[in-house]
């Protein structure tokens, strides 16, 4: 029998990104009629491209569809089944671990241990397919985001399949906008002191006492930004210092700012501020 090993091919992976609860793929698949195994993450494969005619035989259900750009079929952990298409087709098929649906239960005020995803075959919703095409995005990238983003992507994500698989949103409300100024001043001395380290939501909602659901419209209201771009820009702020001041490599200063290579800083560097590292080192030598 043919696997999906053996029909898709991978153009786009997360693999190598160090994400959290969340992987992705993009993948070419070969026409014809493909078994995919059940397994102990949940999947969702959104349609890319050219419709195609589809047969699908899934959670005892036997479906003939045309399947189109965007259509979204949702496979809880544990199910499998036969997809068969009449030509080749593209899919991103993002692989979400039941921990990360947990951790999501939490914070829409659910009992985690009570969380299932029910099986949904050509879907359609607009906000799964624009943080699924973000996601995609993010695999394109060469210079990647800080895993901050990748973070606050797959908290979207999990948010909402439990919405759309009928979960209500449930105390998330919050009655101010801002940050107490002890918060404020606890994570920016935080993140100024693990600069050099990878900052995930969950970190830094630790250290302000908060969920990440609460933390990230609070985080914004009081530092003007998303948590993960006020994160580049005190890394490229502290690039910038070790420039102006030290003798020590570039690869080295990327390593000390947190950033993943010295091109990756170089990218956020010029974006940022406009200047390149070699900029700023000739202009303070």
């Amino acid at each position: 029998m043919d696997q999906l090993s053996n029909a898709a091919a991978t153009l786009l992976s997360s693999r190598d990104r160090g994400w959290r609860g969340l992987d992705a793929e993009f993948l070419h698949i070969r026409a014809g009629r493909t078994h995919v195994p059940g397994l102990q993450t949940h999947r969702l494969g959104i349609h890319f491209g050219p419709t195609v005619n589809a047969h699908c035989q899934c959670d005892g259900r036997d479906l003939r569809r045309q399947q189109k750009h965007g259509d979204i079929d949702i496979v809880p952990a544990g199910l499998d089944g036969w997809w068969e298409d009449d030509r080749d087709c593209t899919i991103l098929r993002l692989t979400i671990r039941p921990e990360l649906l947990e951790t999501a239960a939490r914070e829409l005020g659910q009992d985690p241990e009570g969380v299932s995803l029910t099986p949904q075959f050509q879907l359609r919703d607009a906000r799964l397919e624009s943080i699924a095409w973000a996601i995609k995005a993010e695999i394109e990238a060469t210079v990647p985001s800080d895993r901050t983003y990748a973070d606050t992507l797959g908290m979207a994500l999990a948010i909402r399949l439990l919405e759309s698989n009928g979960q209500r949103r449930i105390g998330t409300a919050t009655t101010r906008g801002t940050l107490t100024s002890r918060q404020q001043r606890r994570l920016a001395e935080f993140i100024e002191d693990h600069i050099d380290q990878s900052l995930s939501l969950a970190d830094l909602a630790i250290v302000a006492g908060l969920s990440v659901s609460h933390l990230k419209p609070l985080f914004h209201g009081s530092f003007g930004m998303p948590v993960h771009k006020y994160v580049l820009a005190r890394r490229v702020e502290r690039a910038k210092l070790l420039l102006m001041t030290t003798d020590m490599p570039l690869a080295q200063v990327a390593l000390e700012t947190g950033f993943a290579h010295q091109s990756h800083m170089a990218h956020w560097m010029r974006r940022i501020t406009g200047f390149t590292p070699s900029m700023i080192t000739r202009m303070h030598s």
